[in-house]
């Protein structure tokens, strides 16, 4: 079994891409998951921090953390450190569990080095929830240093390319694999992507934008990309593996003289050709409109933006 550690903000979502590089994925507690298995590709993930082997599922309190740990089998030897750290409210005295787990593992054998261990031993209180896990993941956070307004080609309004990561992972991102964004706009979808590994393909009905989004592409990778402008309701592409499309937003907003949800009606109802797994996100729910177009719906979150926007995210399956 796995701990994961996930970023906190919106479990549902995190857990749901979680899903897309681990198996068997339970939510334990706010912030805390745990899975039966991982694959070589979890450092895609965005809305993980941490993965670890679970050692140990008991209350949040320091005797039963220590209370496991005595009671636990461990086949590691060498130098270790010991982090603890509660989510939220959570009322545990992590300096005082790392100082008691500490000791009990030097009674083990082990040497303490803070800062370059052999082992690193988590600690993780959340809720009525502890957990013990050897650390085996330290996921990039580098996908969250960036911003949209580090890019070549900006546009007000983009999404964060943390959200963007999250994203593509659940629409199938992986090598070997095409994620298609026929409403690219300056192509931030594509760009997550292309780094991990996904070749990608953006559709843009202006052609300004359909250039910024090749100009910010060729600033991640030389090729695995394509850009060009077209109509999201009659696509020039075939098949591919995944899409994400984030439809534009406002409820007064014009595209090519269509209101949105008929454009986003027309689009789905295209995507069924190309494709059998979409990631919509949009200002209001599509439910019914996703559902009525030939779509199951397996996903969907509502993510408070600022006060005037809410996000609505959903994972559509073709039925």
């Amino acid at each position: 079994m796995y701990l994961l550690e996930l970023v906190g903000t919106d479990d549902a979502l995190a857990a749901q891409e979680a899903g897309t590089r681990a198996s068997g994925v339970e939510r334990i507690a706010p912030a805390l998951a745990v899975a039966t298995g991982i694959d070589d590709r979890v450092g895609d993930l965005a809305l993980t921090h941490r993965v670890g082997d679970l050692l140990a599922r008991t209350d949040a309190s320091l005797d039963a953390v220590l209370a496991a740990l005595t009671d636990a089998s461990i086949d590691r030897e060498g130098s270790v450190a010991v982090r603890a750290r509660t989510v939220r409210e959570t009322a545990i005295d992590t300096q005082r569990v790392e100082r008691r787990l500490g000791a009990l593992l030097v009674e083990r054998g082990f040497t303490v080095d803070l800062d370059s261990p052999d082992h690193e031993l988590r600690a993780v209180f959340s809720g009525e929830c502890g957990a013990l896990a050897w650390l085996t993941h330290d996921l990039d956070r580098s996908v969250a240093d960036r911003a949209p307004t580090d890019r070549p080609f900006f546009r007000p309004g983009c999404m964060a390319p943390t959200l963007a990561r999250a994203l593509v992972n659940l629409a199938g991102a992986r090598p070997g694999r095409t994620i298609l964004d026929p409403m690219c706009g300056t192509g931030g979808h594509l760009a997550e992507a292309r780094r991990v590994g996904a070749r990608a393909i953006g559709i843009d009905v202006e052609r300004a934008m359909a250039a910024g989004a090749a100009q910010n592409l060729a600033a991640v990778d030389d090729d695995g990309w394509l850009v060009a402008r077209g109509d999201a309701t009659a696509l020039p592409v075939g098949a591919v593996e995944g899409c994400v499309v984030d439809v534009p937003y406002g409820r007064q907003t014009k595209v090519a003289s269509r209101d949105v949800e008929t454009l986003v009606e027309a689009a789905l109802a295209e995507l069924r050709r190309v494709t059998g797994r979409v990631v919509l996100v949009g200002d209001r729910p599509y439910v019914d409109l996703a559902r009525a177009t030939g779509w199951t719906v397996s996903v969907h979150v509502e993510r408070r933006v600022h006060r005037s926007l809410d996000r609505h995210i959903h994972v559509l399956d073709r039925a």
